[in-house]
């Protein structure tokens, strides 16, 4: 197909600002888009994220409590055979106190990730889950925890958690495989995503931009498998290599087709929230603000103590590894004024149809 010129693409990006939505064979030049094209799209997508949420910008207190994972994806530095990390898990008290500090810096959520780690079973979450309501009324609880059975997702929706985030990465099956081992499965990360949107929770998903092996198609089936799941959050981060992971010698993902994705995003699912990531701000200086301004209106600084971050490694590189969580805080508050946003103290739960914020 001869791409069509820049004033018929400035005329596509009105047309998914008005409708949401576009075909798959004008999405794969936006997702490509630069010049005026891209200039028009981050407009467009601005003023989307004006409408529904204003120049709020939510953060999310990041806690990364271990770094063990049974699990051996091919992309990922905390993979099972990577022998050279070295592992740890955060006491209940730990994560309590990571709580603690990040209340009083003002977080209203905190997000529980880590590893597909089995030795943290459903009754020890529940009760840090319940702990941390008991302290926080007023707060959200997000966990990112991987794959789990359908009795434990209703366990820990039961015990206070609100959202869950859970990354199909890819929704091309023969992709997915390319990244993950025999063991794991499209169908089944997409049958928990869908578990987990059934019990009630604000489900997230997203995709890496740039992995090995991807192309635009595979791009755009992702966009249509979000359409199919209706999330509630949705987070994209350009693919970063890790030394000690099969694809080490692979190229990162690109900023700007990123930046394209998240303001496609933005215009495709206007009242989600969309994070500008950690990895954006690790392949380019100034990526997190570049995010924000194509659409995004979330950020997730790291409340981890100082002395576990360079053990959670998911791509060499990785910034905020060293500061604490005030002087992070600060930091990006700066920034994100900087960049004409307002870094605020609220839950900021989703305003798509269909799910209910918890108090």
């Amino acid at each position: 197909m001869t791409k069509p010129h820049s004033e018929a693409l400035c005329d596509a990006v009105v047309t998914l600002y008005e409708t949401g939505d576009l075909d798959d064979e004008r999405l794969k030049w936006l997702i490509d888009a630069d010049g005026d094209v891209a200039e028009a799209l981050f407009a467009h997508a601005q003023r989307r994220r004006q409408q529904w949420y204003g120049r709020d910008v939510y953060k999310r207190g990041l806690i990364e409590f271990t770094n063990y994972c049974r699990n051996d994806c091919y992309y990922c530095g905390i993979r099972a055979s990577n022998r050279c990390v070295e592992r740890y898990r955060l006491t209940h008290d730990e994560i309590l106190t990571c709580c603690r500090v990040g209340y009083e810096l003002g977080f209203r959520t905190f997000v529980l990730q880590g590893g597909e780690d089995l030795s943290f079973k459903d009754d020890e979450l529940c009760a840090l889950i319940r702990d941390i309501k008991a302290m926080h009324g007023d707060c959200a609880i997000t966990l990112s925890i991987g794959e789990r059975s359908h009795a434990s997702y209703e366990a820990l929706f039961a015990a206070g958690a609100d959202r869950y985030l859970l990354r199909h990465e890819t929704a091309n099956a023969e992709h997915y495989a390319r990244l993950h081992p025999s063991s794991l499965s499209l169908a089944h990360r997409k049958a928990c995503l869908f578990d987990l949107k059934s019990i009630g929770f604000q489900v997230g998903s997203g995709f890496m931009v740039g992995s090995p092996g991807q192309t635009v198609d595979y791009l755009v089936e992702d966009l249509r498998f979000l359409q199919a799941l209706g999330p509630a959050m949705i987070g994209i981060g350009p693919f970063i290599p890790h030394r000690e992971t099969p694809f080490c010698d692979e190229p990162a993902g690109s900023l700007k087709r990123t930046l394209n994705l998240v303001a496609i995003l933005r215009l495709m699912f206007p009242k989600a929230l969309i994070p500008s990531t950690t990895a954006l701000g690790t392949i380019d200086p100034n990526g997190r603000e570049l995010g924000l301004k194509a659409g995004a209106n979330v950020v997730m600084p790291n409340l981890s103590p100082v002395e576990y971050r360079k053990k959670y490694t998911l791509y060499d590189g990785k910034i905020c590894m060293g500061e604490e969580a005030a002087q992070c805080v600060g930091c990006l508050r700066r920034r994100v004024e900087k960049a004409g946003f307002d870094l605020v103290v609220a839950r900021g739960d989703t305003q798509v149809d269909g799910y209910e914020a918890r108090r």
